[in-house]
């Protein structure tokens, strides 16, 4: 899994898998899933309010045989 937060445009990308991306659709403004052409989610995109939906400042993935933690509050102020 792969996240890249864009701090210019206040945008989240989540990568879920590896694959080509078929097709996208907006579930709600902004926020949009693709698909590839089986129908299985690749990847969301939130578009321009990303912060005001999630907490940005880390990113934790629990359940791993670690904890993984990035600051990405540091590169939205860095930019």
């Amino acid at each position: 899994m792969k996240v890249e937060y864009y701090p210019d445009t206040d945008s989240l990308y989540i990568r879920f898998r590896e694959g080509e991306e078929a097709y996208g659709r907006e579930v709600e403004r902004g926020m949009v899933f693709h698909y590839d052409e089986a129908g299985v989610v690749v990847s969301l995109e939130m578009d321009s309010f990303a912060s005001k939906l999630v907490d940005i400042e880390t990113l934790e993935v629990v359940g791993l045989d670690r904890v993984v933690s990035s600051h990405l509050a540091e590169v939205a102020k860095n930019g």
